[in-house]
C-alpha cells in the first residue's frame, strides 16, 4: 500500500510563506511526476505545479514567480515552497504521485488547508 501524506499547512499572513512537504511511503519501485493541487471552497481542483522525476518543472500562471517545487527521490518527498502568498491562495493543497510497482497507478495524498489572511 502507498500513501502520500502532506505537511506544512496553515495560517499564513498576506505576503508570508508556507514550505509544505509531501512524502510517500509504503512499497514501491519508484515516483515518476509528482503533482501539487488545490481546491479552493467552491471551486474546481485545480493544477498549481508538477515536477518530473529529473526535476523539470511547470507552474500555473497565477503562481508563477511565488511559487516552486522540488522534490528529493531518495526520500520519496516533494517540497513546494510558497512565497508572497495572497487571500486567493487559500485552498486545500493535495500532492498526487504516479508510483510505480509491478504496475502503474496515480496515488492523492490527504490534503493540507493553508488559509492566507490578515
Amino acid at each position: 500500500q502507498v500513501q502520500l501524506v502532506e505537511s506544512g499547512g496553515g495560517l499564513v499572513q498576506p505576503g508570508g510563506s508556507l514550505r509544505l512537504s509531501c512524502a510517500a511511503s509504503g512499497t514501491f519501485l519508484s515516483i515518476n511526476d509528482m503533482g501539487w493541487y488545490r481546491q479552493a471552497p467552491g471551486k474546481e481542483r485545480e493544477l498549481v505545479a508538477a515536477v518530473t522525476r529529473v526535476g523539470n518543472t511547470n507552474y500555473a500562471e497565477s503562481v508563477k514567480g511565488r511559487f516552486t517545487i522540488s522534490r528529493d527521490n531518495a526520500k520519496n518527498t516533494m517540497y513546494p515552497q510558497m512565497n508572497s502568498l495572497k487571500p486567493e491562495d487559500t485552498a486545500v493543497y493535495y500532492c498526487k504521485g504516479q508510483i510505480i510497482t509491478h504496475r502503474y497507478f496515480e496515488a492523492w495524498g490527504q490534503g493540507t488547508l493553508v488559509t492566507v489572511s490578515s
